[in-house]
């Protein structure tokens, strides 16, 4: 039983030195130098976070061309080892310049410093190119000298190498080869010294013999972390520059309002952030484990996938080839049939040719003919011999090879194929739409309009996805909704809720695969049910000045010559007729909204709703717009104020008038405005592309929005104890459009008497 437990323990042992061991061989790479490949020697933290030897690092800046800029940060004094001339107590010690030096130095600008030169306007900025990040990062005027040690990693890769015993026994750095064994350091010196080479070197009676021996080491660091400027112990840390400074540095104007903490508290909140984030990482071993199985998997199907391409591109490639080879034998096959013809034509040319050569068939033969002396036979046989020799004759005189040697017409112009073939490449996904936000907008449906970037590949079809932003968030993942498969580059959203705000991207597909989405956009949807209607002018007293399209969605008035009559009598008093448009249907419930665009050109303009039988009441006479007692916004004259102060109004206008909307211009103006403590204070705001109007029959209530942003422009009461109609009244010119439904028909542009009607 005993040998039992202690052959468990024995293994218990064996696997928690193996975990170790397998610890610090990982660890191990942490712990290189990305451009010597070796565990780091005395590592310098750059801007960019990344460590790199001193020496690396004076060694890259000597490639870059950068002399004289690798200062050793800790300003340490130069170890024994290392410097020769220090080996002895006596020449160790510097020469001080002369005082005449002195007070040159401190006239001419206290001098200069490794890497600027001496009345340099612009000091020569250092960049050193990381090897871990590849990129440039600035060291500053200083270069090497401005930067921190980076003690800690220092000490884990002294304790990492204690830990796995790497390099053996620490030899002495003094002793004449072969080197004894190092049996005591320094750290003033940085050094480490035998027995006998500590005693040389720390004479007695000297100060040397004042430093404390410490243990052998490769590594001496100081005992503090110091400011690379002023050379004293970090105290505190700058929040905003993210670097260690000292007490010099804190009341420099260089961190002149920046946040600077102690090092205590930046410690203790690093800590506790570092290792919350540790814990989190150990506590979920099984989710990273998890993860490296998933990646694994990935890697074998990016390998078998990977394979896959490369047969389909070989097998497409070897298509291509089959093609162009059996292109290449249909052609070669056409060009030898057209040599068999022309060859076989000079053949017949060159018979035809030789016969009529002296001693040859037709030759000879025409020849005996001619030895015929009975007439009538001679006329017989000579008849048909005449012809063929008038023919050969005739080729004779008027000689062409029956066929041509040139083969010009059968050249191939491979121009565009070989560029296509040059340009031939892996198809890309789309790039992410651009979405057009002058053409979508929300109305009754919601219009979604996008293009592609004009370098983008072709898209075969695109998806878009929707949801609301003002419905309380649900647990888990945002959820979206999908439209697949739309074709085209504009696609309608029906049925979307009143009164909410929409976020709307969209994303195209090819064979490829799907792109990016596009940025996303918001859309406020109007905030009650759109209501369709047409302009009806068959009522009002001013019909013939009054245009209005024939699709009886857009209205123009055209003031004319009484305007110009009147306007010559304004001083003396003039009557001005007001040209009234209603709607052709009447609210009698719940809640409606419509919008319109009114020309900033117009003179005059009123855009709201009213009682109907107020309406044709009040505009079945002219009006004299200019008597005090005439105020159409009222819906009676100013004797009859007094008896009805309480009342709704029967009308709700807004004003508007050359660009500018006019709010609250006095006690009689849009209704609404004055309450018991006194008339509101006028003011005017720009007129926006599109007005909204939302009617709530229910509250007698009427709103006046900017139909793009949907912001509040005015709101007032309404006496709903009637039909209410939408109704528009123009003193002057003016054109109002109004907003056609988006799913009721295409797309399409009418211009009236010069005012273009909205897209």
């Amino acid at each position: 039983m005993a040998e039992g437990e202690d052959m468990q323990t024995f293994t218990s042992i064996m696997d928690a030195l193996v975990r170790i061991s397998t610890s610090m061989k990982n660890m191990e790479k942490e712990l290189l130098c990305p451009v010597c490949q070796e565990m780091y020697k005395q590592p310098l933290v750059l801007p960019c976070t990344h460590n790199v030897c001193q020496a690396c690092a004076r060694e890259v800046l000597g490639q870059q061309g950068y002399i004289g800029h690798g200062g050793d940060p800790s300003s340490e004094p130069t170890s024994p080892a290392s410097t020769p001339s220090t080996r002895s107590p006596r020449l160790s010690r510097r020469t001080l310049p002369k005082p005449d030096r002195l007070d040159r130095l401190l006239k001419s600008g206290f001098g200069t410093y490794p890497g600027r030169k001496r009345g340099a306007l612009h000091p020569q900025v250092i960049m050193f190119p990381c090897p871990a990040c590849q990129g440039d990062v600035e060291l500053g005027e200083r270069g090497l000298a401005g930067l921190f040690r980076n003690l800690t990693l220092e000490r884990v890769v002294e304790r990492y190498r204690q830990s796995v015993s790497v390099g053996g026994a620490i030899l002495c750095q003094l002793c004449k080869p072969p080197p004894l064994e190092a049996t005591k350091g320094c750290t003033e010196c940085r050094a480490t010294f035998c027995n006998e080479c500590f005693k040389l070197f720390h004479p007695w009676g000297t100060q040397k013999a004042q430093h404390e021996p410490t243990l052998p080491t490769l590594s001496f660091r100081p005992k503090g972390l110091m400011c690379p400027d002023h050379k004293e112990e970090v105290t505190h840390y700058c929040k905003t520059c993210q670097r260690l400074v000292c007490q010099l540095c804190r009341v420099r104007r260089t961190h002149s309002g920046h946040k600077i903490t102690p090092v205590l508290s930046a410690y203790q909140a690093l800590k506790d952030k570092l290792t919350k984030s540790l814990t989190y990482i150990l506590g979920n071993q099984d989710t990273v484990q998890t993860q490296i199985c998933e990646l694994e998997e990935t890697v074998r199907h990016t390998e078998v996938s990977g394979q896959q391409a490369k047969e389909e591109v070989s097998q497409l490639v070897r298509g291509l080839g089959a093609v162009l080879e059996e292109k290449r034998a249909s052609l070669l096959q056409a060009i030898e049939e057209c040599q068999q013809e022309r060859l076989a034509r000079l053949s017949a040319q060159i018979q035809e040719h030789r016969s009529l050569l002296d001693g040859s068939g037709l030759v000879g033969y025409a020849q005996e003919v001619l030895k015929e002396t009975d007439q009538p036979c001679f006329v017989q046989a000579a008849k048909q011999l005449h012809n063929r020799i008038a023919r050969a004759t005739e080729a004779l005189q008027m000689f062409r090879p029956a066929a041509s040697s040139s083969f010009r017409h059968c050249q191939l112009d491979v121009g565009r194929e070989m560029k296509l073939l040059t340009e031939l490449n892996f198809l890309r996904v789309p790039e992410a739409p651009v979405i057009d936000t002058q053409r979508t907008f929300a109305y009754d449906q919601i219009f979604l309009c996008w293009r592609l970037p004009p370098h983008s590949p072709p898209a075969w079809h695109y998806t878009i996805e929707f949801r609301r932003t003002d419905v309380p968030a649900q647990p888990g993942p945002t959820r979206w909704q999908r439209r697949e498969e739309v074709r085209g580059t504009s696609a309608l959203l029906e049925n979307p809720d009143t009164g909410s705000v929409y976020v709307l991207r969209v994303r195209g597909c090819n064979k490829a695969g799907y792109g990016e989405y596009s940025e996303d956009v918001h859309l406020h949807t109007p905030p009650a049910p759109v209501l369709h209607f047409f302009l009806d002018g068959r009522w009002g007293t001013s019909r013939e000045r009054l245009a209005i399209s024939k699709d009886q969605r857009a209205v123009r008035s055209v003031p004319g010559l009484p305007l110009l009559l009147a306007a010559e009598r304004l001083l003396t008093g003039c009557h001005l007729s007001v040209d009234v448009v209603l709607g052709d249907v009447a609210v009698t419930q719940g809640r409606s909204y419509w919008a319109c665009a009114v020309d900033p050109a117009s003179y005059l303009v009123k855009v709201g709703v009213g009682l109907e039988s107020k309406l044709q009441e009040s505009f079945q006479g002219a009006p004299d717009v200019i008597s005090p007692r005439y105020d159409p916004d009222s819906g009676h004259d100013s004797g009859a104020e007094d008896a009805t102060v309480e009342a709704s109004p029967p009308f709700a206008f807004l004003t508007i008038g050359m660009g500018k909307i006019l709010l609250g211009s006095g006690a009689n103006s849009n209704a609404g405005l004055t309450g018991r403590d006194g008339p509101a204070a006028s003011c005017t705001v720009p007129l926006p592309p599109r007005l909204g109007i939302c009617l709530d029959y229910e509250r007698g209530r009427v709103s006046f929005l900017d139909a793009v942003s949907f912001r509040g422009l005015l709101e007032c009461p309404l006496d709903c104890s009637g039909p209410v109609c939408p109704a528009f009244c123009f003193i002057g010119g003016g054109a109002v459009q109004l907003q056609e439904p988006v799913g009721t028909k295409p797309e399409r542009k009418v211009t009236i008497g010069g005012f273009a009607k909205l897209d």
